[in-house]
């Protein structure tokens, strides 16, 4: 074995100067010298050099790198490799031509030896070499890499899956490429994303690795900026601004997760640990995909490592949880990670907020809510009713909450609470009011819920918003609203499917007496539920609290096949909510006419279209002026 090991590398160093070497459980290969630069697929000198490497080493992935791009052969791909080198060692005993060619030509070889009879065949079987053989149609499909430039922290898969047939394709705002296939015998299609880099040709791709090396030394002395770093090395000829672009994206930004949020049918990513064995998984228009991304180890604790600076929180075996957001792609996510030891490594999720912010005719428009129940929570809210918004994760607890801000009168104070920045905060203050944030911590390293929401408390009265209610500060909270602490509304969001649910949550898991939890008014239950046209977030329910010892609850609005419809309640005049709503001025009457006039006016905003804050803060000063609403 030794003899033929030695003939093809002295044969593949005349074409090949691939150099190999082995790292942790990947074979790492310098091809930058190599005329071939290390492409597998189309190199039998190179296929050769790897195979001979592999014969005395087992890895999961092989990398080539050269032209300042990086090929990573994984799963099946390094399987292949991997057999072809254990079948290279067991076979050359029996026959050293045949174990030569399964270094250049595995395929061939496969094919070869699994004709014979006799020890050959049952090499080929036992290394897997037939297997793997048998699961492609050539070198094109076997040897089907993940790339990337070196600067980037992940990789892509250069081609589309075997068999599949294109459905759709689109050019995203960041010049990416992204394509969806389908394939008859597999229930998840995939979504397939080329990014502008992946279409460098080897010189520009050069240059990017020289700008980023550049970047990174800092060898102007100035301050490190892409732009500079392309400049300094890029010739006449050079797409500078591009390269500025993708420089910028891999060092300021979140690498392809910004072609990916770019398309702004995607609402979810998903990295599954372990990262860089697993494809990133996108939502997109509801539906679940897999696609042709994978992030790298070094990329996902890069990520991790941004995360922590941006966020200020902790990340690591002693703190393995981590809520924060970012902005990728123009918009805002939201983004969850978990590490050791409550996963196996690195793992995010990300959450794409749709908008900068929310408003109920905005969720008029799009089917969250009726015009008549959005009325209804416009007028409670103004009248400083205490409202829950519940529902499962995902379902669009959050969305609700921030449109409802808008809904507390501009000459009430405001504080809001959370943990995680999600709420439109500066959006709302940016329109005159007088909207104070605060920040609560879960990890130890600032104040407590429970904390800021007495430190809120002392901040004098007004409108007090809660991000999510979720541990103890709980019990402060409806201390509060018993003992009526705040003179505005008082909302939050808090999980659970219904009052039942919500009603056990609090009394039972969080401790809060069941007549203090009487005190909230109404809750207002939202699921994502699945239709043809994908997942839908909407309102399931609105239901009113009756309090007392044992509250109840009363439905208002329940969701039917035509939509969320009324139950009667607030027409036929018995509804407690109206009743405790009542001013000195009013009667239930009265209160009920303003409804109207709210839902008369969501309607109108939504049929001319105006359902941005901007907009809609025009018209509400417009319309309060006329005494119409």
């Amino acid at each position: 074995m030794l003899g033929l090991l030695a003939r093809v590398r002295g044969e593949t160093e005349r074409e090949c100067r691939c150099r190999p070497e082995t790292a942790g459980d990947e074979l790492i290969v310098d091809a930058e010298d190599c005329p071939d630069r290390g492409r597998l697929h189309d190199a039998p000198a190179c296929r050769a050099t790897v195979v001979s490497a592999l014969t005395a080493h087992d890895v999961s992935a092989v990398v080539t790198r050269a032209d300042g791009l990086e090929r990573a052969y994984v799963d099946g791909a390094a399987a292949l490799l991997v057999a072809a080198g254990r079948f290279a060692d067991a076979a050359a005993f029996h026959d050293e031509r045949l174990a030569e060619r399964a270094c250049r030509d595995p395929l061939g070889a496969a094919r070869e030896a699994t004709g014979r009879a006799g020890p050959t065949a049952r090499l080929a079987a036992e290394t897997g070499l037939a297997a793997g053989a048998d699961r492609v149609d050539g070198y094109e499909d076997a040897l089907a890499p993940f790339a990337g430039p070196t600067v980037s922290h992940s990789r892509v898969g250069t081609r589309p899956p075997s068999g599949a047939r294109l459905v759709t394709g689109r050019t995203l705002p960041t010049d990416a490429e992204v394509r969806i296939y389908e394939r008859p015998d597999d229930s998840v299609r995939t979504y397939h994303v080329e990014p502008i880099e992946q279409r460098f040709d080897p010189g520009t791709a050069a240059t990017l690795a020289a700008a980023y090396e550049h970047f990174a030394t800092g060898r102007d002395g100035h301050a490190r900026t892409p732009g500079r770093a392309v400049r300094a090395v890029a010739d006449e000829d050079d797409p500078v601004e591009r390269l500025r672009a993708v420089l910028t994206k891999h060092t300021r930004g979140y690498g392809v997760l910004a072609d990916v949020f770019a398309d702004d049918r995607v609402s979810d990513a998903f990295a599954t640990a372990p990262v860089a064995e697993t494809p990133l998984r996108v939502r997109v228009d509801g539906e679940a995909m897999r696609t042709n991304v994978r992030l790298t180890r070094a990329g996902a604790e890069s990520l991790a490592s941004r995360l922590r600076r941006t966020s200020g929180r902790s990340f690591s075996r002693a703190a393995p949880t981590l809520a924060a957001t970012a902005r990728a792609g123009g918009r805002e996510v939201r983004v969850a990670g978990v590490t050791d030891p409550v996963s196996d490594g690195v793992a995010f999720a990300f959450r794409a907020q749709d908008r900068d912010a929310w408003t109920l005719p905005a969720l008029v428009a799009n089917g969250t809510l009726s015009p008549r129940s959005g009325a209804l929570l416009s007028v409670a809210v103004e009248a400083g009713s205490a409202t829950l918004v519940a529902g499962p994760r995902g379902a669009g607890k959050t969305t609700l909450l921030g449109a409802l801000l808008w809904e507390i009168p501009a000459r009430t104070r405001t504080v809001v609470i959370e943990d995680t920045p999600e709420l439109p905060v500066d959006a709302v203050r940016a329109t005159g009011r007088d909207v104070q944030a605060l920040r609560s911590s879960l990890d130890g390293e600032g104040p407590s819920p429970t904390e800021t929401l007495r430190t809120a408390l002392r901040l004098g009265r007004g409108a007090l918003v809660v991000g999510e209610v979720r541990g103890a500060e709980a019990s402060a909270l409806y201390e509060a609203m018993r003992v009526g602490a705040s003179d505005g509304a008082v909302l939050g969001t808090i999980h659970g499917d219904g009052g039942a649910a919500v009603r056990e949550r609090v009394v039972t898991d969080l401790g809060v007496p069941a007549s203090s939890f009487g005190a909230t008014d109404l809750l207002v239950t939202v699921e994502a539920a699945e239709t043809p046209g994908g997942t839908e977030r909407r309102v399931a329910t609105i239901e009113e609290v009756h309090g007392g010892d044992d509250p109840t609850f009363a439905t208002l609005f329940e969701r039917e096949a035509d939509g969320l419809e009324p139950t009667g309640r607030l027409a036929r005049g018995n509804s407690e909510l109206l009743a405790s709503l009542v001013g000195p001025e009013d009667d239930y009457a009265t209160l009920r006419d303003r409804i109207d006039r709210r839902e008369t006016w969501l309607e109108t905003l939504v049929a001319d279209g105006h359902t941005d804050p901007e907009q809609v803060e025009r018209e509400r000063a417009l319309t309060a002026t006329e005494g119409r609403l």
